[in-house]
């Protein structure tokens, strides 16, 4: 014979074998309330305060960090070209906690996407960092450099955002394409650096002409670079996306 829980979880029922069938019942009442109990998720797109919803039993955190911004490049001339760097994407973790460790509440920061850099050979903005108080905290994705006019340049893409603390598990931001021109053309593989939550975004564009690049993917990504071909305009980056801190509490 057997009988199931309020849940509807079977268990042993047996008269002959009472302390088996005590201690089966004990084992699926017990999972019926941990296991299968509610669950509360807040999600985060901006800064604010996490509140430990009653009942809990296991706190999960994801923390992103944002990715940085592309730069600008430079006005050309003829036989001239310029390429800027993507930027980098922000950092990523993740950890489980008990409900003694984070208290009864959590100043949570969001990052905000490192700022495109202006028209000109001017740097993109930094990501800013996420954490979870000071359990989990992760770095931002690095802005990348402006594109200079030349005939042949390389321009190094910034290293993804790493160096953050806590957690079980953490993954670095990737890093931007780098800039670079060859004979008077722009070589466009300065793509946005990818997040874990968030996927790379290419370059753009025909290798001749001037294109923008294109704004880091939500959540953490960083931007792709725009690059000129001859005798164009200065032409501005492209913005890094925002992070994001989802938490996810099992309740009884």
């Amino acid at each position: 014979m057997t009988a199931n829980t309020s849940k509807g979880i079977p268990y042993p029922q047996s008269t002959d074998h009472t302390r088996l069938w005590e201690h089966m019942q004990n084992l699926a009442t017990g999972v019926d309330g941990v296991t299968f109990g509610n669950v509360d998720r807040q999600v985060f797109t901006a800064s604010g305060t996490w509140t430990r919803p009653a009942g809990a039993i296991r706190v999960f955190v994801q923390v992103q960090a944002a990715g940085g911004g592309s730069g600008g490049v430079a006005a050309t001339s003829a036989g001239q070209a310029a390429c800027a760097p993507g930027g980098s994407g922000g950092e990523y973790a993740e950890g489980f906690f008990t409900p003694a460790a984070t208290g009864a509440s959590v100043a949570v920061t969001v990052g905000a996407g490192g700022t495109a850099g202006t028209a000109g050979a001017n740097a993109g903005g930094d990501g800013g960092g996420s954490q979870f108080g000071s359990l989990i905290t992760c770095t931002g994705g690095t802005g990348s450099a402006g594109g200079t006019a030349s005939s042949a340049t390389s321009i190094g893409a910034p290293n993804g955002g790493t160096g953050g603390t806590g957690g079980d598990f953490r993954v670095a931001g990737g890093d931007g394409g780098n800039g670079q021109t060859v004979g008077g053309v722009p070589v466009k593989y300065n793509s946005g650096g990818y997040a874990f939550l968030g996927g790379a975004r290419r370059a753009s564009g025909v290798a001749a002409s001037t294109t923008t690049g294109f704004n880091g993917y939500p959540y953490g990504g960083g931007a792709s670079g725009p690059a000129n071909g001859a005798s164009q305009s200065a032409v501005a980056g492209s913005s890094g996306a925002g992070g994001i801190v989802i938490v996810t509490t099992y309740t009884a």
